[in-house]
């Protein structure tokens, strides 16, 4: 039952879920050039491997991001946003130092919101699609 696209087995169960998420930059700053994005997603391709979640798409414009993720039932959505969020800031600001100068403020990358939204079979090509389809920065 895995072959089918999006099925995934666990121990006990079967599942197929998947939440948009949507991060927004503190005061709505544009802060990410297509490289901080390109890293960011390899970033958060990571930390969804540490949840036994998938990272299936990934994009975003100057003050925000859009992921798409296929996570585990066992799995607290809260707790991957917080590390999701977390770790992004903490390694863009180790690797990018220019990016500092969008912390001064608050010291924080990100707005202490974020957007989740389950996303069901149907609508996930047309989820998946409106992610591509973002503006991405030069």
């Amino acid at each position: 039952m895995s072959d089918i696209e999006g099925i995934r087995t666990g121990r006990h169960c079967i599942f197929a879920m998947q939440v948009h998420l949507v991060f927004v930059t503190k005061f709505r700053h544009n802060v990410f050039a297509d490289r901080h994005l390109a890293r960011m997603e390899a970033i958060m391709r990571d930390v969804c491997a540490d949840f036994e979640a998938e990272l299936v798409e990934f994009n975003g414009e100057n003050n925000h991001v859009h992921l798409l993720v296929n996570y585990p039932p066992k799995m607290a959505v809260t707790r991957l946003v917080n590390s999701l969020k977390g770790v992004s800031s903490r390694r863009l600001r180790q690797e990018f130092p220019d990016l500092a100068r969008h912390y001064y403020r608050a010291n924080k990358l990100w707005s202490g919101s974020y957007f989740a939204g389950s996303v069901d079979g149907a609508p996930l090509s047309v989820v998946k699609q409106y992610i591509e389809q973002q503006n991405r920065p030069g």
